[in-house]
């Protein structure tokens, strides 16, 4: 019984997660799905695997669907003895996404838990976190794998700084499983950036253990640390194995061309560009969005009412008052620094008010910690407006340059600002009556001055961007007025949000001078601004995410519906062929959904597609078109109307060709496609040039070589030719995985024409197999499968020996 009532809080808060995680996303509950754009895309991608699993059982790990060809490993190929997979199932046990919600909530309960705070605190607290807009618009953008990860992230902290405190043990259970969930989120960009944290973390207890001159402490922890962590990894072996194999090859990995496009010369070599890197870089003035939403005018795309001055515009001009509402909801009201936002990266004024709070109120030195986590985070998401640092970070820190939107670093400030904020409204209520006060004025003070300086300097803003000049250009004599009115609305947003904000700080001031004058008591108090402090973050979520975002299952299931061009392509029993639909260009997965598309949408394209289509098929070279064997352009009418064009002269799934031209540098071979008679002539690296065997081949006028039966890891030719040629195939090369046999034997394809696979085949006839057979995913699987053993009998014996010890107790 006593035990009972010891969890019963934990239990309620639990039970209060799952319900609030269903309430803000209510549709769920009516069979509903949300539409996320960024996984219609994924699920066009990603059709093909899908279907051949569904209907044979297997795992493909190969997809011709995007890019010309590519693994599966970052499109959610499914791995054999993936245990930590299932039991992240089970934590998210709700419909999505009120899964990941549940999640944020559950993580960072966890981690106040471990800081000592109470149930009730760490039950806002937690609720503070989850609903932080920036948390909350990527689930509705659908970028899951990024949600996923940031949900995990508390628990990992709070099982370190267990670990610090000297329960090893609990500490390093805690830290084995968390760790392994959030390896298994697959998001190395948010695992990344939460290391950095752990780094400042682990610095200030360490300083703290040399202060004490307690080294052995520091030997066990990082024994402790080992350990898990090498399980953690153990049982992601298979992902991160294969995902760190196919890196080099996409766009991440390192770039061997020296010369761009336009014949530029390119400097940097590590697969993404400076500007690429830092294409979203959150502006310092900016960053003042973490505390009133809209002061840079909230999202790209915001929304406006029948108030606003771009709506009297419109209406002023003729404008029926519908489509005036639209015009204005349609205006760039943003006027930050990056190119576009689907929201403002706002914590809640109450939150930032409790933050400066806890300065005051928390005697504990981990604050600093935090602290600093927080201010490197948001220095960092600075980007390009803060080169110093950011240059510093690209060319010297290891693997920072892997990763692009760098602005995208603040969910560590908006994970430590809500730690520090409940750590302070917990500490708040330990103190004496004056030293509430004391830190109450001050801690208002601060707050409410930052606000009301904002206010008083506004005169310093432009509120105006750079797609202004481009309105005033484009829409003439009325270009001025527009963006006036624009800029009004600029200012209404800025001015009205500060005032919010102030509004907010000072209830929520009001609610604990009561209690200090024992008008309230503490937990009506905590109650009263804990319900402010989600109240406020869930008015602005509901601005960006809310049920219209929600819509028929069918359509998230089914995102994609056949044009007439794609039923007419369809009728095609070619099985290998590929579409090219410019329109999509290398930011689509619909094509992908229908046909095997040279297309994609993916933030890990495989390079040498990405380059080829740069250099050459942006440039309309037909014959680069044709060696890919794209049969069909789908082109778009003046009328908007989708049409198919058959493309006669593609080069078909292989070909014999007659000559080798043998080259010495990455430079040269995509440059040789320039002007290439793909038909007749290969490109071939020196490297490969023993596989070729000659330079020169007799063509026989008789020649076949057929494709007999395809899957997507499974291809089969039969070949006839009365002598010895090189045949190139219409399948992208990847030299990891594939086994290419000829009559049965194992023999070695090589790279042509930049991304292509070429093959010797003897003179006769034969049969060719092309098997994607990854010996990553075997390795990796054996390795998980052995640390799933060990990681499930480190804990029995864990929760035994806690157990025993509680008993002795």
């Amino acid at each position: 019984m006593k035990y009972f009532q010891k969890s019963l809080p934990h239990l309620l808060s639990l039970f209060g997660f799952v319900l609030i995680s269903l309430i803000y996303f209510y549709p769920v509950l009516q069979g509903k799905k949300i539409l996320q754009s960024d996984i219609v895309q994924y699920t066009g991608m990603a059709k093909e695997q899908n279907d051949f699993r569904a209907t044979t059982g297997e795992e493909p790990f190969w997809t011709n669907a995007a890019f010309g060809g590519m693994p599966t490993y970052q499109l959610g190929a499914q791995y054999p003895h993936n245990y930590v997979k299932k039991l992240d199932s089970f934590l998210r046990f709700l419909p999505r996404p009120a899964d990941y919600l549940f999640l944020y909530f559950l993580g960072f309960y966890v981690l106040l838990s471990v800081l000592k705070v109470d149930p009730l605190k760490a039950f806002f607290g937690a609720l503070a976190f989850g609903l932080s807009t920036y948390l909350i618009i990527i689930l509705g953008v659908g970028h899951n794998a990024k949600a996923h990860a940031i949900a995990y992230m508390p628990m990992v902290i709070a099982g370190v700084i267990l670990v610090f405190q000297k329960r090893f043990i609990v500490g390093g259970l805690l830290t084995m499983v968390a760790a392994a969930l959030e390896i298994q989120a697959n998001h190395f960009q948010m695992t990344y950036y939460l290391l950095l944290l752990l780094l400042i973390l682990s610095g200030y207890y360490i300083f703290q253990f040399i202060k004490e001159k307690d080294f052995k402490s520091i030997g066990i922890a990082f024994g402790v640390f080992l350990f898990a962590g090498i399980l953690a990894l153990g049982v992601n072996a298979t992902n991160l194995m294969a995902t760190a194999e196919y890196t080099e090859f996409s766009t991440r990995g390192k770039n061997e061309l020296t010369i761009g496009p336009e014949g530029e010369k390119l400097e940097n070599k590590s697969g993404m560009t400076y500007e690429y890197i830092t294409e979203y870089s959150y502006g310092i003035a900016e960053s003042l969005n973490l505390i009133a939403p809209r002061l840079f005018g909230g999202a790209s795309n915001e929304k406006l009412d029948e108030t606003s001055n771009l709506y009297e515009f419109f209406v002023g001009m003729g404008a029926p008052e519908n489509e005036a509402l639209d015009y204005a909801n349609g205006s760039r009201v943003y006027w930050g620094d990056q190119t576009s936002v689907a929201a403002p990266a706002y914590i809640g004024a109450i939150v930032f008010f409790l933050f400066v709070l806890g300065m005051f109120t928390e005697k504990s030195k981990l604050k600093y910690a935090f602290l600093a986590g927080a201010i490197f985070s948001l220095m960092l998401s600075w980007g390009k407006n803060f080169p110093i640092m950011t240059d510093f970070f690209i060319d010297y820190f290891p693997l920072y340059n892997k990763f692009r939107a760098v602005s995208s670093i603040q969910v560590i400030l908006e994970l430590c600002i809500p730690v520090l904020a409940i750590m302070g409204l917990y500490s708040f209520f330990k103190l004496e009556k004056e030293q509430q006060w004391q830190a109450l004025w001050k801690s208002a003070a601060i707050s409410l001055g930052i606000l009301a300086l904002l206010i008083v300097v506004k005169g310093m803003f432009s509120f105006s961007t750079e797609s202004d000049a481009y309105f005033k250009q484009a829409y003439g004599e009325i270009g001025q007025p527009f963006v006036d009115a624009l800029k009004e609305d600029r200012k209404a947003m800025y001015t009205s949000d500060l005032l919010r904000s102030m509004g907010l700080i000072l209830t929520v001031f009001a609610v604990f001078w009561l209690f200090i004058k024992n008008k309230l008591s503490q937990t009506i108090a905590v109650v009263l601004a804990g319900l402010l402090m989600v109240l406020d973050l869930y008015v602005i979520d509901k601005n960006y995410v809310n049920a219209d975002d929600f819509v028929n299952a069918r359509q998230v299931d089914e995102p994609f519906q056949p044009t007439p061009a794609d039923l007419e392509i369809l009728k095609d029993t070619d099985p290998n062929f590929k579409v090219f639909e410019p329109g999509q260009g290398m930011a689509g997965g619909r094509t992908s959904y229908f046909h095997k598309a040279i297309g994609g949408y993916s933030a890990v394209k495989p390079q040498r597609i990405q380059q080829l289509y740069d250099y050459q098929i942006a440039n309309n070279n037909i014959q680069v078109l044709n060696m890919l064997n794209v049969k069909y352009v789908i082109q778009t009418t003046e009328e908007g109307q989708p049409i198919p064009l058959r493309n006669p002269d593609a080069n078909g799934n292989a070909w014999f060709v007659e000559n080798i031209m043998v080259v010495d540098s990455a430079d040269k071979e995509i440059k040789a496609l320039d002007s290439l008679d793909t038909k007749k002539i290969a490109v071939v690296h020196k490297e490969f040039y023993s596989n070729t065997k000659n330079n020169a081949f007799i063509k026989d006028s008789l020649a076949t070589i057929k494709l007999e039966e395809y899957k997507p890891n499974y291809l089969k030719y039969t070949a006839q030719n009365a002598n010895d040629g090189v045949a190139i195939f219409s399948e992208i090369y990847y030299p990891k995985g594939w086994k290419v046999t000829i009559d049965g034997k194992e023999v070695k394809e090589f790279r042509a024409n930049f991304v292509l696979r070429g093959l010797s085949i003897p003179a006769g006839k034969h049969t060719i197999e092309f098997k994607f057979e990854p010996e990553i995913v075997k390795k990796g699987s054996s390795i998980a499968f052995f640390s799933s053993i060990g990681m499930l009998l480190l804990l029995l014996s864990g929760l035994y020996i806690e157990s025993k010890k509680k008993k002795v107790d």
